[in-house]
Parts: C-alpha cells; sequence; structure tokens
C-alpha cells in the first residue's frame, strides 16, 4: 500500500531512503535545513569499504582520546566541555572500548558493508548512472613496525569473516603503486574496497529522485512535531506544516536534537571531518589510509582528495586550521613528492559525522514513536552503508522482511 513519506535529512542516507521508497510506490518528500549541496555527505573520503569492520569504539580509544584531549592537532581531538548529553555520550563510548562489544559489532558492520557495496552496484546498472565508481580496493599504510603489525592482525580478523585482505611488502605495494613515492614500511591491502567521486553520485542521485516525483524542500528547518498517541501527525517547518503517514529521520547529527521532542535520546555526537582537494599530479591510483595519522587519500574524478581526523567538539563548521595543518603534514609525511600549497589548505571543507556510543548505527523504529523510522548514526561509514540504509528503511515502512538483521541497529538498544 503507497504512503505519503517525509525524510528529514536530504544527505547521503535521506537520498538513498528516498531512492528505495518511491521504488516501493510511495510519495515521498525530503526536508532539509541546508541547499543540499555541502557536508559530509559531499567533502568525505568517498570509500565503500566492508574492510572497516572495526568500529571507532575500539579498545585504548577513549584512553587515547583523553591522551590526546588538549592536543587540537591529534587525530581523535574530543574537546572537553560540561554538557550533559555529551558526558552521557562519553560514557557510553567508554563502556563499548572493549573485545567483546568488537566481537559482536564485527559482522553487524560487516553484513551491512557488503549488502550496502552491492546494492550501490545495482543503482550505477539498474539506472544508467555514470558517476566515478571505481574498484581498486584500499591500502593502510604504515611508517613503524608496530602499527603494520597491529594492521597485520586486524586483516586477519577481516579474513575470518570472508573479507579479502592481505599484507604487502615494500616490493608488491611498488608494483601496486609503481608511481607514487611512499615513505612506509609496509602496508595491508583490502582488494574488495571500492571508492567514488561523492559529489558525482549526490547530484545524479537527486536529478533522479526529481524525475520520478520525489520532492524536495530545501532550505527548511524542520522545528517541532505534533505528535499523539505515539504517532507524529504533523512536521513543522520554519516555512509549512507537513502532514504524512510515515516520517523518515536522517538529520545526521542533527538527529538527537529532533529525537528529543518524541522523549527518545538518542546518544550521538558529531564528529568532524576535513578534507583537502588537489588538482596535482599525485600519481596515485588506490585509496589509501595512513595508519598512524587517521588521514586518508582518494583518486577521485579528476582530483585527488585527503581527509580525515576525527573531532568532537559538537555541532558546529568553524575551520580548525591546527588540524587542516595536521592532514597536511601527514601527506608530505607518507608521500614525499606531494605539498599541498597555501591556496589548497585555504580551500578546505568540513563535514559532520553522527557517531553513535557503540560505533553501529540507529536504524528502526523506536518503541517511542510508531511512524518514524530512524537511519543516523553512521559515524565514518555513512557512504559504505547508505545505499543498504536506503535499502532497511524502505523494508521497514513498507513492512516488509528486512534483508539483514534489524537487532544491532536498534535504536533502542541499551548502552
Amino acid at each position: 500500500m503507497s504512503k505519503e513519506i517525509v525524510i528529514i535529512g536530504g544527505g547521503i542516507i535521506g537520498l538513498c531512503s528516498a531512492y528505495y521508497l518511491q521504488k516501493e510506490g510511495h510519495q515521498v518528500k525530503i526536508v532539509d535545513q541546508s541547499n543540499m549541496d555541502g557536508g559530509a555527505s559531499y567533502v568525505n573520503a568517498g570509500y565503500l569499504s566492508p574492510s572497516h569492520i572495526i568500529p571507532l569504539t575500539a579498545p585504548g580509544v577513549m584512553r587515547k582520546g583523553l591522551k590526546w584531549m588538549f592536543n587540537s592537532s591529534s587525530p581523535l581531538y574530543i574537546k572537553p566541555r560540561f554538557d550533559l548529553d555529551f558526558l552521557k555520550w562519553t560514557w557510553a563510548f567508554n563502556k563499548s572500548c572493549n573485545h567483546k562489544h568488537i566481537k559482536k559489532a564485527i559482522p553487524a558492520i560487516k553484513d551491512i558493508a557488503v549488502l550496502s557495496q552491492e546494492l550501490y552496484d545495482d543503482i550505477k546498472k539498474n539506472e544508467n548512472f555514470t558517476f566515478h565508481y571505481e574498484k581498486k580496493g584500499l591500502l593502510m599504510l604504515c611508517q613503524t613496525d608496530k602499527m603494520l603489525e597491529s594492521e597485520i592482525k586486524t586483516a586477519q580478523l577481516a579474513k575470518d569473516v570472508g573479507i579479502e585482505a592481505k599484507e604487502v611488502n615494500l616490493t608488491e605495494l611498488k608494483k601496486l603503486e609503481p608511481n607514487a613515492k611512499m615513505n612506509v614500511k609496509g602496508a595491508t591491502y583490502y582488494q574488495y574496497d571500492s571508492h567514488t567521486t561523492p559529489h558525482e553520485f549526490m547530484e545524479e542521485m537527486k536529478t533522479y529522485l526529481k524525475l520520478v516525483g520525489v520532492e524536495f524542500y530545501k532550505n527548511e528547518m524542520v522545528e517541532d512535531l505534533d505528535i499523539r498517541n505515539g504517532r507524529i501527525k504533523v512536521i513543522i517547518t520554519n516555512k509549512q506544516k507537513i502532514i504524512a503517514d510515515e516520517f523518515v529521520l536522517a538529520a545526521g547529527s542533527w538527529s538527537s536534537l529532533l529525537s528529543k521532542k518524541l522523549g527518545l535520546k538518542l546518544l550521538l555526537q558529531a564528529g568532524k571531518g576535513y578534507r583537502i582537494d588537489t588538482s596535482q599530479e599525485t600519481e596515485i591510483t588506490i585509496p589509501a589510509i595512513f595508519a598512524e595519522a587517521k588521514a586518508a587519500v582518494t583518486p577521485m574524478n579528476g582530483f585527488t582528495r585527503f581527509a580525515g581526523t576525527m573531532e568532537i567538539a559538537g555541532i558546529n563548521h568553524n575551520i580548525n586550521k591546527a588540524r587542516v595543518k595536521a592532514i597536511a603534514k601527514a601527506v608530505t609525511n607518507y608521500y614525499p613528492n606531494i605539498k599541498l600549497t597555501k591556496k589548497e589548505k585555504e580551500n578546505v571543507a568540513c563535514g559532520l559525522r553522527p557517531i553513535s556510543p557503540d560505533g553501529l548505527p540507529f536504524i528502526g523504529k523506536s518503541n517511542k514513536c510508531h511512524n518514524l523510522t530512524i537511519a543516523t548514526g553512521h559515524a565514518m561509514m555513512g557512504w559504505s552503508m547508505a545505499a543498504a540504509t536506503g535499502k532497511l528503511v524502505s523494508e521497514i515502512v513498507s513492512d516488509k522482511k528486512s534483508s539483514i538483521s534489524l537487532a544491532p541497529y536498534h535504536p533502542d538498544r541499551k548502552f
């Protein structure tokens, strides 16, 4: 049965949800507070990475976060502040940083990331999309023996759950990247990973959705919800009131603000990431992550993108120059022949990624509201998990059996 659906949030999760919902015959509207041309969905590294099976809540992460708390250029910067939501999230995050949780999270992350990559393949083929999309794998570049040993262990964990991964020595690395000079001791290589140029996919998907009748309401902020008997009747924006049968909350880092109106306290924090683009000829052909620096490089369509760091400092788009400098320094440390220009560093952009306390997204319906499907909290895996999340949202709204188990992602789960 066709339903009227309103999706709150027009990022990659919102667009993919709209795509699958309209395929089921539903009438879809997307409401977004921005002009839908910036943010995390546009400035990310463009990875489709089933290899990223370890959640952000790895053992020792909080200890490192505390160590780096007063270093604004560190790979993980958690800005200390007296905010009740932040303190609750920090407590829950710390509780999740253990091996038992990692073991539980790995299959949940792998299942949704693998499904998502398969769905990206289907979308491109079925809709004749032309967005840049390559399957060249992903390198984890290591400059120290200690990090290389750690990454080899992670690669073995990936192999244990069926993901292709292997260690590559310097000779093998040279064969993979013959023209890019690298200052590393070795690497691991995930052959199954893919990469894209994000804005191309976003623009092509928006064009398609408009053609099939999805309505867009840009620059509209949802200010209130009319809730009766556990159901949303109307959403109230700064411009109008919108009635629908079902609602989808895919507002990224802002989702927790709206969820409070339902009496649902989603524990989310905004994790700011940065990107620097260069049109220099870098000779880089395979995406890579700088293991020690926690930064990444992606050869995109016509340019190369360097991205990274995790800054948990509230919802804001302030550019921290120390973090930009740290990314630029890491680029030259790993690729000695590449030096980003002053202009390239000044043209930096950032995006906010919604981070749950256990590194798993929130996907599903809360008991607090019967006609709201939540889809947020994907942290650094939003791009990798988007297509599958959209498919799952459509299955929930359409009362169909879900493609994978939703239990690990339930929005009412305890921390």
